[in-house]
């Protein structure tokens, strides 16, 4: 029998300390960079976008992928991309840890909509507020301090 997977995944995160530096002309070739990674990686991207200071990424990982391997890859080498290439002057990195959320496939339609429209969604919400929601819509204990 051959192997059958598909496990949607919200992957949210930000720069260090949540720096406003991820300017927007420059933020297409930095999906399309992280797209690239994702491709190499054999996982579907169904959407990516963001803001200033943090991404949103919903894709499927390929069985043969880890999450935690995926998102270190992603970070370190578009570091370095954003880096060499001096996309965003006020980039120092990005911060430490990250938010996954698993969907149901039925999810998917209202998740694209939703990482779709960052921008305005941000104008009522901030990112720790919907950092927070996503985590108490999912379950997931967590400590304050920890929401920098």
């Amino acid at each position: 029998m051959g192997t059958y997977c598909k496990i949607h995944y919200h992957i949210v995160f930000s720069t260090k300390n949540r720096v406003p530096s991820l300017d927007k002309p420059n933020r297409e070739l930095l999906y399309k960079y992280i797209w690239g990674i994702l491709k190499k990686n054999r996982c579907y991207l169904y959407r990516i976008n963001g803001t200033e200071n943090h991404i949103h990424i919903l894709t499927h990982l390929h069985p043969s992928v880890s999450l935690a391997n995926l998102i270190k890859g992603i970070k370190l080498a578009s570091s370095d991309f954003i880096k060499r290439k001096n996309l965003f002057p006020k980039f120092k990195g990005w911060q430490k840890g990250y938010g996954a959320f698993t969907h149901h496939v039925r999810d998917k339609p209202r998740l694209i909509e939703y990482i779709k429209n960052q921008e305005d969604h941000h104008k009522t919400m901030s990112w720790k507020q919907e950092f927070k929601s996503l985590l108490k819509e999912h379950e997931i204990d967590f400590n304050e301090k920890y929401l920098v």
